[in-house]
């Protein structure tokens, strides 16, 4: 026996959580929970709020998805665990929609995850230490601060312009990069905002990354769900210097958020990922990757998917967006950014002239109560006095929500002075 003391028993049962789980929070569960929100009970709630394009019923999988999955479960190989990097063929087939000239991917380039949100904390964690810090996108997915949180690493946040179309604001950018920046976080297509670069504002960022040797994480989720005549370029194709992890997946593309298939394309043209990718295949083996079976059915998910079944969801948010914008812009008191892709819209509240409310949060409590309509506000996104809306919904219920919002902003808005 040696001479270290015993452990003092205790007289209770007290058991503490993790230093890492008390770190973590979800900045839109955070505000959120801090409302009072309740409906109006004579009106029927319309949430304009919920990042998913299922729940309502009119967006969903084509039926050569489903018959993909179907097929897929009658396979004897996929019930088991699969390769912690995800199986070989839905690998061959992601890399094969991605690849191009300027960015060439093989298998060995992508590494399953579960969903994109698991693709993002993997490429977050394999490039930033505790301590470091991570320039992150302002109004941005809550998911970022979250995981910065948790891992204990900063999240300085650079300022997307609303009077720009949410281009980054450059400068700030830059003024933020010291010794222990680790990487730069680019949204494109854009969640909460909806706007889409062009090949020279990206060219613009990547210069940036280049000049002080910083990789990219792109959360590219949203790959090319552009509204008609907007180009989309993923960075990777943008740039022959900076390494690149690409983020994807199926959820919103292909319309299936709870299938929680991701992706991470590692772009590099120089090698300078190669301690990274074994990073990566450490990460991946925490769990043993996403669903086998879904895994299974995506090359033909991939590759079988009608252009038509594209097409009527993003000509849905197109036409929800072109709705939205005009029938908000003609309300006093608030102003929408009309969004080029993506499924969201952000509208600024002049809160000074409305009368009793002093940010957005107390906006949007007031529009549930009275309205019945629900939105985001824009403190779940680092971007206070603002809110964000779902074009997703059914054209008649967006139309519902936007006369209701109207009718409210009238009742309460006031020129001057209260009057």
């Amino acid at each position: 026996m040696g001479s270290e003391a015993a452990p003092s028993k205790r007289s209770k049962w007290s058991v503490s959580a993790s230093e890492m789980s008390m770190r973590t929070y979800n900045p839109i569960r955070t505000v959120v929970d801090s409302m009072k929100l309740e409906p109006n009970p004579d009106k029927e709630v319309i949430a304009l709020s919920i990042g998913d394009p299922t729940v309502f019923g009119n967006l969903g999988p084509c039926e050569e998805m489903k018959d993909a999955v179907i097929e897929a479960t009658h396979g004897v190989k996929n019930h088991g665990y699969g390769p912690s990097v995800g199986m070989e063929g839905p690998r061959k087939a992601v890399a094969e929609l991605f690849t191009c000239p300027e960015a060439p991917l093989t298998h060995q380039d992508v590494i399953l995850a579960c969903g994109c949100s698991g693709a993002i904390e993997m490429a977050l964690v394999v490039l930033a230490n505790p301590g470091q810090n991570v320039l992150i996108p302002r109004p941005g997915f809550s998911l970022y601060n979250t995981l910065c949180g948790s891992y204990g690493i900063e999240g300085r946040h650079y300022s997307l312009l609303p009077e720009k179309e949410w281009q980054v604001d450059l400068k700030e950018l830059e003024s933020l990069i010291d010794e222990k920046t680790a990487c730069i976080v680019v949204n494109n297509p854009s969640n909460p905002c909806g706007s889409v670069y062009s090949e020279e504002h990206l060219k613009d960022i990547c210069a940036i990354a280049e000049k002080y040797r910083l990789p990219i994480i792109s959360d590219e989720v949203y790959a090319n769900m552009v509204f008609p005549g907007e180009p989309y370029h993923s960075v990777a194709s943008i740039t022959t210097e900076v390494p690149v992890l690409t983020c994807g997946g199926l959820a919103k593309r292909y319309l299936v958020p709870g299938w929680r298939v991701g992706w991470i394309l590692i772009n590099d043209k120089h090698g300078a990922f190669e301690e990274v990718r074994k990073g990566l295949f450490k990460l991946s083996t925490r769990i043993l990757g996403p669903c086998t079976v879904i895994q299974a059915a995506m090359p033909d998910i991939l590759k079988k998917c009608p252009d038509s079944f594209y097409e009527y969801a993003v000509q849905t948010f197109k036409e929800n967006a072109d709705l939205s914008f005009k029938a908000l812009s003609g309300i006093e008191g608030i102003s929408p950014i009309m969004p080029r892709g993506a499924m969201y819209m952000m509208f600024g509240i002049d809160v000074h002239n409305f009368e009793g409310f002093t940010n957005d949060l107390e906006f949007v409590q007031r529009l549930m109560s009275e309205e019945s309509v629900f939105c985001l506000p824009g403190q779940c996104f680092e971007c206070p006095n603002y809110a964000r809306i779902v074009l997703s919904l059914p054209k008649e219920k967006i139309e519902i929500a936007c006369e209701r919002i109207k009718d409210f902003c009238t009742r309460h808005y006031c020129t001057t002075n209260g009057v």
